[in-house]
Parts: structure tokens; sequence; C-alpha cells
């Protein structure tokens, strides 16, 4: 079963790291808070890192 990073706007706090070290999957969006772009843009382990970097938690994987 495949997965995808999602990201919960109510925990994010717009810090743009997830961004910074994934920019291919991850960019911040017009209301200041990072958003999914390209959920296959990068490697599951690429996507790990910005998932790990979170300082708040709020990227997670969601089965599809």
């Amino acid at each position: 079963m495949a997965q995808v990073p999602v990201v919960d706007k109510d925990t994010c706090i717009g810090c743009g790291a997830c961004a910074g070290v994934c920019p291919k999957v991850f960019q911040m969006g017009a209301d200041g808070k990072s958003e999914v772009a390209n959920p296959t843009g990068a490697s599951e382990s690429e996507i790990q890192a910005a998932i790990d970097g979170c300082p708040v938690g709020a990227i997670s994987w969601k089965k599809v």
C-alpha cells in the first residue's frame, strides 16, 4: 500500500523547515502554512527527513 505525506494545517506553524529540506514536495501556501505540492516529488527517505524535522509534528504519512 502506498503512502503520501500530509500536513495538519491546524498544527503547522509555518516555519518552512519542511520546504527547506524537501522543496520538491512541500511549499508554503498563501496562508503562510506548509502544503504538499507534489506528494511523489522525492524519495520516502527525503520526505521522512522533512517529517522528522518538523518542530511541531504537523506532517505525517497517510496510506492511499
